[in-house]
């Protein structure tokens, strides 16, 4: 194992504890609560096991530790930064940040004063496990981060005759960037448009919903593009 590895591994341990595995009811209440959330000790419980167990290692316990503890630092104080007045509407990016800067500097601390002694070998290359935590982003974490940029920068819409099936929106998102992903891996990017221009045909509506549904799109594709990019280079 390499620091890139460690890095790639602790990334997608945040991206399974503080999406796949956080219920959005529960996290709902621990952005209201704060401190004071029941959920809260479960969620660091959790941050702490997923953090350990994919860093492969038993010496990497008191670093997932303090990504744990940090990590129930920062949600328990994001209740005053989601009440600010001005940092309310940024506190999903403001509380990842703070997240992932955390989790960057224990690894590299980890790495500095410990060796990376995984208790089995770990054959596959950090670009396979690039791609995993790429697909498990453009799932449940890529829609939470749409939603936040449209929290950010206000985005809504008024059609209040909206006769979508219900998470279908959602459930479209995932399928298109898991496609986009993929074709993006293989090089294969004339799908790609070819997808962008299916879904223009089969989507849109002259609506007040069109707007909206154009943002989110290119959100969605943006994101999946993006990763593909990024797991290209390695």
């Amino acid at each position: 194992m390499n620091l890139t590895q460690l890095l790639i591994l602790q990334f997608t341990a945040h991206l399974l504890s503080d999406y796949l595995l956080q219920p959005g009811k529960q996290a709902l209440e621990k952005n209201e609560l704060g401190f004071k959330s029941q959920f809260l000790k479960w969620h660091i419980l959790i941050t702490f096991l997923v953090s350990w167990l994919l860093s492969f290692q038993l010496n990497f316990v008191f670093a997932a530790l303090a990504i744990a503890i940090l990590h129930w630092l920062t949600d328990g104080f994001k209740r005053i930064i989601n009440t600010h007045p001005q940092l309310g509407k940024h506190a999903f990016f403001i509380d990842q940040a703070l997240h992932l800067i955390v989790i960057t500097v224990v690894v590299l601390l980890f790495n500095r004063y410990f060796e990376l002694d995984p208790l089995f070998g770990i054959p596959v290359k950090a670009k396979y496990l690039l791609i995993v935590a790429g697909y498990i982003f453009c799932a449940k974490p890529a829609n939470i981060f749409i939603k936040g940029i449209f929290n950010a920068f206000e985005v809504q819409t008024t059609n209040t005759g909206n006769v979508d099936l219900p998470n279908a929106g959602k459930l479209i998102g995932i399928i298109e960037r898991f496609l986009v992903l993929t074709f993006i891996i293989l090089n294969q990017f004339q799908a790609v448009g070819f997808l962008i221009a299916a879904k223009s045909i089969l989507r849109f509506k002259d609506d007040l919903k069109a707007e909206y549904v154009l943002i989110g799109t290119m959100l969605s594709f943006a994101l999946a593009i993006g990763m593909g990019i990024l797991i290209n280079q390695f």
